[in-house]
């Protein structure tokens, strides 16, 4: 009859833990009316009670702290700290021990020791320590292995090791919402709801931009020469809630032309954001770059340069236009034909030659126009003919102007 002989058990100790921030220690106040039986008695108990807050002691937040009794949730974006600790439980010195500590993603395996050198020998109740730290970058299961190997006095080597696992919790949800304007301006809405359990301080929401484009925030407004933000002096994000933040983009002088006419999906930039939760834990995330659909402007392209607001009816006020060949390799002979409709009366030669435009190219018209019906009116009415391929482009509600009584001045 066969006998496995008895498992060995190691010399040495592996204990591995989180290290997090502490919480604010929480009581639940326990109160009655002063003529039930007990009276004041729990009242006072509670003011005796040194974990309350002085003059607030039926709030369930205290002034003491509590270290943390579990593991916890880890957040992306957040640093991932662990205290690995081994100990010699034995009474021999144990020689060439090697700690080594890796963390296993759902994509790779990373080396988070903080030395690969093995220690020459370690005495009875004498320990290893070390600290890693690792900014979590991936969402779903994580693996520590952490892998101790070591020689007994007798020479025989032996090895173990131990698993954590993990799971890496999406902290924020965040959705993006473009808009495109006529003058290559794009409006970026961004959507951030906080889908933890805690509140956050947000310390920094920034979308940094691609190469062709310059950006604005326009999350503050200016009051008594001073940026004030528009979500007020706290910018706290409670659990659940969401908060907007809105950016517009210009293309750079020098990507102007090739912005307004760029086909397909358009690179616009990446938001970067910086949190901070519970004792001033901070956390980061910077998104993929954010990508839009670029409007298709056809062959030729009509937008506006200059146009008022607000017009007197019956006379004549005037706009400029801006007309771009979006095509890369055809040159176009344009004509400008000019249609009035019942509201809006063009003033000027309609029909005439704008001569040729060569591909990527733009020129601007300066034009006259009058109203004879007040209130708001569209401008219409816009033809231009490529004499070329005899292809005519209409141009409708470019642009909306009021028109009111010239009883009443209009302000420059």
């Amino acid at each position: 009859m066969e006998v496995n002989p008895p498992k060995q058990e190691h010399l040495l100790a592996l204990k591995v833990m989180r290290l997090t921030k502490p919480t604010l220690f929480t009581n639940i106040p326990v109160t009655c009316e002063e003529k039930d039986l007990p009276g004041d008695l729990f009242n006072q108990l509670m003011r005796d009670d040194p974990s309350t807050v002085n003059g607030a002691e039926i709030l369930m937040l205290g002034e003491m702290l509590t270290l943390p009794q579990n593991f916890g949730n880890i957040f992306l974006g957040e640093t991932f700290s662990s205290y690995i600790s081994v100990h010699n439980d034995s009474n021999q010195v144990v020689k060439d021990i090697l700690v080594k500590a890796d963390l296993q993603t759902s994509s790779q395996r990373l080396n988070l020791s903080a030395s690969n050198a093995a220690v020459a020998e370690l005495k009875p109740d004498c320990c290893i320590d070390d600290v890693i730290h690792h900014e979590v970058k991936e969402i779903g299961t994580h693996i520590l292995v952490c892998a101790v190997s070591y020689t007994t006095q007798s020479g025989e080597k032996m090895y173990f090791r131990k698993f954590f696992k993990f799971q890496v919790l999406k902290p924020l949800d965040v959705k993006t919402k473009f808009y495109n304007a006529e003058t290559d301006e794009v409006f970026l809405e961004a959507q951030i709801q906080n889908i933890t359990t805690s509140p956050m301080f947000m310390e920094k929401v920034s979308l940094e931009p691609s190469i062709m484009y310059n950006v604005a925030e326009l999350n503050s407004v200016n009051q008594a020469g001073e940026c004030v933000t528009t979500f007020g002096s706290r910018a706290y994000l409670q659990p659940m809630d969401t908060r907007q933040y809105l950016y517009c983009l210009k293309p750079k002088k020098e990507f102007a032309e090739k912005a307004g006419i760029i086909k397909g999906v358009t690179v616009i930039g990446k938001l970067d954001i910086v949190w901070k939760t519970n004792l001033g834990e901070r956390g980061r995330l910077q998104t993929s770059q954010l990508q839009r659909m670029a409007p298709g402007y056809g062959d030729v392209r009509l937008s506006l340069e200059a146009i008022p607001d607000t017009v007197n009816l019956e006379e004549p006020f005037h706009i400029t236009c801006k007309i771009t060949n979006c095509s890369s390799e055809r040159t176009m002979d344009l004509v400008l034909e000019m249609c009035n409709t019942n509201s809006i009366h063009w003033c000027g030669i309609s029909g005439r030659q704008l001569g040729k435009l060569h591909p990527s190219s733009s020129l601007c018209l300066a034009l006259t126009l009058l109203s004879s019906v007040q209130g708001l009116q569209s401008v219409s009415g816009l033809r231009l003919t490529d004499t070329f391929l005899k292809r005519t482009y209409e141009y409708d509600d470019i642009a909306q102007v009021c028109v009111v009584s010239s009883a009443i001045k209009v302000e420059s």
